[in-house]
């Protein structure tokens, strides 16, 4: 499966008759270099650069061993060595290096490639679905909307998904590395892979079906866990401001007939007010002032049927009696002077756990049993993960550079375990936005994170669909979103047909969660209207509707590593297809084209090869451009005629 074509100073070589490598000397695969980071946070946003001290182009090189499934080469610049050696093992490409320069830490990689490549991936990707023609840094950061940047993002990911317009020679890549590295689509003829280390390995899997791709993928990385049953069940709805408040906000939301299995309530901890909005006091205990006897209200809650869920993350307000316990046992990262390292995320300072310190995470594990789960919450967002500084001193000794892409995974991993210590991995629901590779097997379900709550097709709805298919082809399938958004300012206040379009993408996704956003009394909320309140009402019937489809979809996830939010082209080798980002197929048998425009009386879409029922009408149409009617409250949604879920497919329109 392996094949090499050398002749003289250059090489070509194949895997599964695809090209990969082709090496001459004007135009090397792989440089080596020196160089030294320079790295500045500010709010979470890393400005990154680096002073280059030596680089290297390996030209040279003498061909060490060829057979059928391994090949080595050793490449030379005066007394410098690489050995480059590909292998191919499980059905996987395997290339691993081995140099003679410890001193080195970076490397360039050119893949081939052809103009007619469409690439796809790289984590939680917002702005851009198909990455050619861009450089994509790798690198876990906020994804502040304010920022206007197309690539800053929670969760990036050393991976890529390539189709080209004849869907042949389709793979993907791997880099197994949690340094920043650089991957650039922008030359037709190559892509180049810069890495600020020389990386454990790369892998590439090539198949000829892109379903065979994330099976093979995800298998590799590690899928998520299951969700618990009760998330289908209606909406988790999003309400803060203390006890009095829940109380009057269920009451609306019972009186008109909204379905609601749980209810999300953020500043279950406290609420500290900033120039930012309304935020949280980070101490992880529930506050006697806005939630006195919150285990009360959390039992009779559950026994209406209404789960109760919380927050947390891995910073600590200072001012608080946990963050005192924690410093004194020294669990908080520190800087050079050996002190506390103190993190500003908005107007205020905070300090951040050493999730490399065991003796922390036991800590932080204990005050979740005893704080969170004991108390009966049922769920809770694990927030942040990007805030680690890469000159921060940690307990293990391991750099701040090397462990910060992995800080989020840690986390993760944190909540895994103690859900499946504690044995409640089948009930308890939490949720992340920052991640990083192999994260995947301990996060539950991912959430796009902050979006601003407008149009906006760099931060606002539109986002959240092309994060959804990015993810997918990431190895990500349990995701979800603010429904509503959350950025808001002066300028950008959520208005009510934004909050309505968004609703209807949550109906027609796995999980509906709101959000009031940071600056809750600017922002038009579920019980603003009557009218609104009605809308919510129906999408909620219509996703409880969808639960036996939605259920088997988690387990195609589980089986297959197929994603519920899939590109339209996972299934239809169509290119009309590769370039689309705004309209997403549901599973095999449901095709989404929402409003992502404000006051849209008709979406123009493209439907693949087959027969499609228009969900609303019942009218039958073919593959081609179309315009449909699609008013608030029947967005554009088609369903194929031989699906098996057509009897639940039918009903859904009948919802009242």
């Amino acid at each position: 499966m392996l094949r090499l074509e050398s002749i003289q100073n250059s090489f070509k070589f194949y895997y599964k008759g695809k090209l990969f490598f082709e090496h001459n000397k004007d135009s090397p695969i792989i440089k080596l270099g020196k160089a030294k980071a320079q790295y500045q946070m500010t709010h979470g946003k890393f400005s990154i650069n680096q002073d280059m001290i030596e680089v290297f182009s390996l030209t040279q090189f003498k061909v060490i061993k060829q057979t059928k499934t391994k090949v080595k080469i050793t490449f030379s610049k005066t007394n410098l060595n690489l050995d480059l050696i590909l292998e191919e093992k499980n059905d996987l490409l395997y290339i691993s290096f081995e140099h003679n320069n410890k001193e080195l830490n970076r490397i360039w990689i050119k893949i081939s490639a052809n103009s007619n490549e469409y690439i796809y991936g790289c984590g939680a990707q917002f702005t851009k679905f198909n990455l050619r023609g861009h450089s994509v840094p790798l690198w876990v950061e906020e994804s502040n909307p304010l920022w206007k940047e197309d690539f800053t993002t929670y969760f990036p990911q050393p991976s890529y998904i390539s189709v080209n317009k004849s869907f042949d020679n389709t793979y993907f890549l791997f880099v197994e590395t949690t340094y920043f590295s650089k991957f650039n689509f922008i030359n037709d003829k190559f892509h180049e892979l810069e890495i600020w280390n020389i990386p454990e390995t790369i892998i590439i899997g090539k198949y000829s079906e892109l379903t065979e791709i994330l099976k093979k993928f995800t298998s590799y990385l590690g899928r998520q866990p299951n969700l618990p049953d009760w998330v289908y069940d209606g909406l988790i709805l999003a309400i803060q401001g203390g006890t009095a408040e829940v109380k009057e906000k269920l009451k609306i939301a019972k009186k008109h007939g909204l379905l609601v299995n749980g209810i999300w309530i953020q500043d279950w901890e406290g609420r500290r007010v900033t120039s930012f909005g309304k935020q949280l006091f980070w101490n992880w205990k529930y506050d006697e002032n806005s939630y006195p006897n919150l285990p009360d209200l959390i039992n009779t809650l559950n026994q209406k049927g209404i789960k109760v869920l919380g927050y947390i993350n891995p910073f600590l307000a200072i001012e608080g009696d946990l963050y005192k316990e924690a410093s004194k046992e020294g669990y908080c990262i520190k800087n050079s002077e050996g002190e506390d390292y103190m993190i500003v995320t908005t107007d205020f300072p905070s300090a951040l756990l050493d999730l490399t310190n065991p003796k922390c995470i036991k800590w932080i594990k204990k005050i979740i049993r005893h704080n969170m789960i004991e108390i009966g919450l049922s769920g809770y967002m694990a927030d942040y993960g990007e805030y680690l500084p890469p000159d921060a001193i940690l307990n293990s000794g391991i750099s701040g550079e090397e462990f910060h892409n992995k800080y989020p995974v840690i986390w993760a991993k944190v909540q895994y375990e103690i859900l499946k210590e504690s044995k409640n991995l089948d009930e308890i629901l939490y949720f992340h936005r920052s991640n990083f590779s192999h994260g995947s097997k301990y996060t539950m379900l991912y959430w796009a994170g902050d979006q601003s709550v407008n149009w906006s097709q760099r931060s606002g709805l539109p986002c959240v669909i092309n994060c959804g298919m990015s993810l997918g082809l990431s190895g990500i399938g349990n995701y979800s979103f603010d429904i509503g958004g959350f950025l808001t300012t002066d300028e950008v206040k959520r208005e009510k047909e934004v909050f309505m379009r968004w609703i209807e993408i949550g109906a027609f996704s796995l999980i509906m969660r709101t959000h009031e956003g940071n600056r809750p009394d600017d922002n038009f909320q579920f019980d603003s209207d009557e009218e609104i309140l009605e809308h919510l009402r129906k999408m909620v019937l219509i996703h409880v509707k969808l639960k036996p489809y939605l259920k088997n979809l988690e387990k195609e996830y589980q089986e297959f590593g197929l994603p519920p939010i899939r590109p339209c082209f996972l299934h239809y080798k169509d290119p009309n297809l590769l370039d689309l980002k705004y309209q997403y197929l549901l599973g095999r048998d449901v095709l989404i084209a929402p409003a992502i425009y404000p006051k849209i009386k008709e979406k123009e879409l493209y439907l693949p090869e087959d027969n499609w029922i228009h969900l609303w009408s019942s009218n039958e149409y073919q593959k081609g451009k179309l315009k449909i009617q699609s008013p608030i409250g029947k967005p554009a949604v088609f369903y194929r005629k031989d699906s098996k879920y057509l009897k639940i497919f039918k009903e859904l329109a009948k919802v009242i």
